[in-house]
């Protein structure tokens, strides 16, 4: 008989124990709850007043807090984006690929990858400098247009590829005009090639396809050098370039003496293809 009180009362004590640890965890978790919205509070009011490095260290602090709660993504973004702000590209790269980890679920992905491009684009230099930011930005915002094609990220993401395109197309006459110098032909040739088939809509190409025009006649190639000067003077008749080019071919033309058409700017190479066949 006292086995079976004893049982039973070891039972009641054993309920009643976890019954407690169930109200301390519930209260614990509450607690932990408000303490993580107050450090999140603070954190904003933090960004707002421009002090970025506090907030994001406050940010991560309330993602630490109550990594289960629903706010925990959205404080390793805020601490991604405050690093951002504050040009720390290095320290909002590596939390962001950590965020993108940690909450594979989480329906702001296209935020942070938006970010993590745009990290990139802002370390991108002049022409004369490291091309690595400038392709991995490009790589992110293609993936971005790919993968949230109907997202704002996505609309902002074409404009800044094409600027993008625009550098890089600056990158190849660098080096196009940096063989000139060298009188290294066929590799000056080959990036002015490269820019008037990849970037015909950027400001480069009219130059680029001058340069073949005056590289072509240099080498003594006067075929496909006019091949060259009829494509500048098809699409840019009004041109600076295409004076340039026309010259030339006749030393003594004056310019002032013809009415220069304007024509408008489309794709060179998919509309005059057969100028190379």
């Amino acid at each position: 008989m006292k086995i079976k009180i004893i049982f039973w009362i070891s039972l009641l004590l054993i309920s009643s124990c976890a019954n407690e640890e169930k109200k301390i965890s519930k209260i614990k978790e509450i607690d932990q709850s408000k303490e993580m919205v107050l450090t999140y509070k603070e954190a904003y009011k933090a960004l707002e007043k421009n002090d970025v490095y506090y907030a994001a260290k406050k940010f991560l602090e309330a993602e630490l807090l109550y990594p289960q709660s629903i706010w925990a993504p959205k404080s390793a973004l805020m601490a991604s984006y405050s690093y951002y702000l504050q040009n720390y590209y290095a320290e909002a790269l590596i939390n962001l690929e950590r965020y993108l980890k940690t909450y594979p679920t989480d329906p702001n992905h296209a935020y942070a990858h938006f970010l993590i491009a745009m990290c990139y684009y802002e370390t991108i230099e002049d022409e004369k400098r490291d091309s690595g930011p400038l392709i991995q930005a490009k790589d992110k915002f293609d993936y971005i247009i790919k993968e949230y094609p109907n997202t704002d990220f996505a609309l902002d993401a074409r404009f800044k590829l094409d600027l993008i395109k625009d550098i890089m197309a600056s990158k190849e006459m660098y080096l196009g005009r940096h063989y000139i110098k060298k009188e290294k032909w066929i590799p000056a040739i080959k990036r002015f090639q490269y820019v008037i088939t990849e970037y015909d809509q950027t400001v480069f190409v009219e130059e680029a396809i001058h340069r073949l025009v005056e590289i072509n006649y240099k080498i003594g190639l006067l075929e496909e050098s006019q091949k060259y000067a009829n494509l500048l003077g098809y699409n840019y008749l009004s041109s600076e370039w295409y004076k340039k080019s026309y010259k030339i071919f006749n030393k003594d033309y004056s310019f002032e003496k013809r009415k220069l058409i304007k024509k408008e700017k489309k794709g060179v190479i998919k509309r005059f293809k057969k100028l190379f066949d």
